[in-house]
């Protein structure tokens, strides 16, 4: 029973330290995000004619880019609330 209580520990300690390592996820693409979204600003500055063409493309690669944090945090959520290695014990 001990043993049991021990492991069940371990595991949502590790799980928590899983759910917080997956939250860096966030930092690279809101990096990312801002740097495309500042060249972008510089681009339509130094030729207003392609904002239309500028804009989309960078709209696009921020969506894709802001997938990867959802995915870190759909990923924590996962560890925190569901947490399916607890059935494995």
């Amino acid at each position: 029973m001990e043993n049991e209580m021990i492991a069940r520990a371990i595991v949502l300690g590790a799980s928590a330290l899983g759910a917080g390592t997956a939250m860096i996820a966030g930092v690279g693409p809101g990096i990312g995000e801002g740097y495309a979204v500042g060249k972008a600003c510089e681009s339509i500055g130094r030729q207003p004619e392609s904002s239309g063409a500028v804009t989309r493309t960078m709209f696009i690669g921020c969506a894709v880019a802001e997938s990867t944090g959802i995915y870190g945090l759909l990923v924590a959520l996962l560890l925190m609330f569901i947490n399916p290695f607890i059935g494995k014990l």
